[in-house]
């Protein structure tokens, strides 16, 4: 079994008032492009309440570092009362939208992610192994390469 470890645990981001939707999720998409993630979205919801909108969204982005390791990151994006407004900026009337937003962050390290050395009984062992005193050192970057991108 591919190995999964939590390099950031829940890293949240509260925040009420004006926003964008449309302009914060290319902002992220864009993002995740120019690190060079691929992205895929887990859901992608929108519930209408009496006292607004509610938009929840869960994407998970992956990036290979290597055939055996693969950084993942959890952003889950929930958009709670949010309602359609229009704000005066320089002059010119521009739509916005108001509410709350809640994001979370998870970091995750997959090493062995293909499943190559499950096989046999023996693999396993010497994968540890392996893991333990070879590749410690890339594995430490690439968690600190985990820790960068999710904090940013």
């Amino acid at each position: 079994m591919a190995e999964r470890k939590i390099v950031v645990d829940t890293l949240r981001l509260n925040y009420q008032g004006l926003f964008n939707l449309n302009e914060m999720y290319m902002m992220i998409d864009k993002w995740l492009r120019e690190k060079g993630y691929d992205k895929f979205e887990r859901k992608n919801f929108e519930h209408v309440y009496k006292d607004g909108r509610q938009v929840e969204v869960e994407i998970e982005p992956w990036k290979k570092f290597t055939d055996y390791a693969k950084c993942s990151i959890k952003l889950n994006m929930l958009c709670t009362e949010v309602k359609d407004v229009v704000v005066k900026i320089d002059g010119k009337n521009v739509k916005m939208n108001q509410g709350k937003v809640l994001m979370t962050f998870m970091g995750f390290l997959e090493t062995d992610y293909e499943h190559r050395w499950e096989q046999k009984a023996i693999l396993y062992f010497l994968r540890t192994i392996f893991d333990l005193w070879v590749y410690k050192i890339n594995t430490d970057k690439f968690e600190a390469f985990v820790a960068e991108d999710t904090n940013h």
